[in-house]
């Protein structure tokens, strides 16, 4: 099994550093700055990185690419319908790929980018996700690029995995997005538990990541658009009647931008 541990960088981005222990051999998931990267490397010096894997091509998440794989070697995978610098394998929906030995799928979740994509490894006892900027603790990222149909769909594909598939998502917005969320659902017990939890975690520095699905399911607005009372909330806030979950979703996209 690999270990996964954050590299924070910048203000709130986490770099997600994934170990194999026995073949001292490790890979990171968007690495928006190299220093954090090398700076691990050069007091780790018996590891090789061999793989640098990018969800989408904001310079939070690519900026350090190209430094990285002059620097080791590391062979860098992107999405296919993105200019990734320095990728060397370009990824589509569905595409398989294995990283330190482990099977990884991708999955295309459009909306906040275009070309944006998922890793999956589905682990059959412990599956996990690298979501990037589509699926946060809590929440889920703004639509700079895609509609909000395409981020609903996304969305709903995340949720569809399996319960107990955690989370690594690309920023430590987990607080400032369950506040939102206690907006929204102000009665949502298991909610009010989870932001009790994130406000101490937060006043000792500690990160909130990895999330779960079945948790997300449980508290994070935007996988509960087909819930009354998150559709009631919706309508109260907005004075429509959205006809569709997307609709409502849509809705609480627009409430989250201005909140």
């Amino acid at each position: 099994m690999l270990k996964i541990e954050a590299l924070p960088a910048f203000t709130d981005n986490y770099i997600w550093l994934l170990q194999d222990a026995e073949t001292k051999r490790c890979a990171v998931v968007d690495p928006g700055d190299a220093a954090p990267v090398l700076a691990w490397l050069l007091a780790h010096s018996e590891w090789q990185l061999t793989d640098i894997l990018i969800t989408h091509h904001h310079a939070d998440h690519v900026g350090g690419v190209e430094r990285i794989k002059h620097e080791t070697g590391a062979r860098v995978y992107g999405p296919a319908r993105e200019a990734i610098p320095a990728r060397d394998h370009a990824l589509a929906d569905a595409d398989r790929i294995q990283v330190l030995g482990h099977e990884l799928e991708v999955l295309a979740v459009p909306g906040h980018t275009l070309g944006h994509i998922a890793y999956f490894h589905a682990d059959p006892t412990a599956p996990w996700l690298m979501s990037g900027d589509t699926l946060f603790a809590g929440g889920c990222g703004r639509l700079f690029e895609g509609t909000p149909v395409q981020m609903f769909t996304s969305l709903e594909r995340l949720a569809a995995l399996p319960a107990n598939t955690r989370i690594y998502c690309a920023h430590e917005y987990t607080l400032s997005n369950l506040r939102f969320a206690l907006a929204v659902e102000p009665d949502n017990a298991a909610l009010q538990e989870r932001l009790e939890s994130v406000e101490r975690m937060r006043a000792s520095q500690q990160i909130t990541l990895p999330s779960e699905i079945r948790l997300e399911r449980a508290t994070n607005p935007f996988l509960r658009s087909t819930e009354k009372a998150v559709a009631e909330a919706v309508e109260r806030h907005s004075g429509t009647h959205p006809d569709s979950p997307a609709e409502v979703f849509a809705a609480l996209r627009a409430w989250k931008d201005r909140f």
